[in-house]
């Protein structure tokens, strides 16, 4: 692995989280977004999480000019090209994704690797769209990027090893735990987690126990940090419907399918955390 110049497509929470671990690790990162004012606040963002860590002496004021200095900012994707990996971590919708991956696809040169950091879309669905199907990865890191050690690297039946080892070699240099897996919907994480929390949910509809009689189970019986209704609201109601509903699409298995619960609770408007209201009330804090 050779890369020196990393480019980021998409700016927001999980962008800006790999843009921050990246430039920490001595990449100059090139950061894309359609608006100059979602790259200020990306921007703003990471340097609120570096003050944080400087309060606690986690970093120095050093830490924080090495990362801001090695961020720079567009809003055409053009300026990705001579980039050596390209890490697109847009909204969850392939078509969004697609047409985005085309574009790169013209402007960047022949050698770059493309990552998608999606959590549950097909990484062939986007490779077949472009030219360069055996240098297309997943890159899947887990939200608060620079606080979660794992990131999950995912290869195609047409992926070039090399280009795999690469990526795997990139994740690693961040700081990163890998765990390779196949381009599978759901890969490892969300394969096994977005069921166990679709099915407490049905369980809890269904009257088995309390929110809280159910997520106190899972924390003191099988020392988890978090229970699954409270992690549901953390990760937002709306994603696990709609990670869901793309399993039962891919599978056909109805324990993948959203209960009726969840998707009423969608279209109130309670995401969890994120809205205020989920499974909990999180207005007052």
């Amino acid at each position: 692995m050779n890369f020196k110049k990393i480019g980021i497509v998409g700016f927001g929470q999980m962008g800006s989280g790999i843009a921050q671990v990246t430039a920490a690790a001595g990449y100059k990162v090139v950061a894309r977004e359609e608006k100059e004012e979602l790259l200020q606040k990306g921007l703003k963002g990471i340097e609120k999480l570096l003050d944080k860590a400087i309060e606690k002496g986690k970093a120095t004021a050093d830490d924080k000019a090495k990362v801001l200095g090695n961020i720079s900012t567009t809003t055409k994707l053009e300026d990705l090209a001579d980039c050596d990996l390209v890490i697109e971590a847009v909204t969850e919708n392939l078509e969004v994704k697609i047409p985005i991956f085309k574009a790169l696809d013209k402007a960047c040169k022949p050698e770059t690797i493309f990552a998608s950091n999606t959590s549950s879309l097909s990484i062939t669905d986007m490779a077949v769209e472009t030219s360069r199907r055996s240098r297309f990865v997943g890159l899947h890191f887990f939200n608060p990027v620079p606080v979660m050690k794992l990131v999950e690297v995912v290869h195609t039946v047409m992926t070039d090893d090399a280009a795999f080892k690469d990526a795997i070699a990139f994740a690693e240099s961040v700081g990163k735990v890998v765990v390779r897996a196949k381009d599978s919907c759901g890969f490892v994480v969300n394969l096994l987690l977005v069921p166990y929390l679709i099915d407490a949910i049905r369980w809890y509809e269904n009257g088995l126990a309390t929110k809280e009689e159910i997520d106190n189970a899972m924390k003191l019986g099988c020392a988890h940090p978090m229970g699954p209704l409270e992690l549901t609201d953390f990760i937002g109601l709306d994603t696990i419907m709609y990670i869901g509903e793309i399993m039962f699409e891919e599978f056909r298995q109805p324990h993948y399918a959203a209960p009726p619960l969840l998707k009423r609770m969608v279209k109130a408007g309670y995401l969890g955390r994120k809205s205020g209201r989920g499974f909990y009330d999180y207005s007052k804090k």
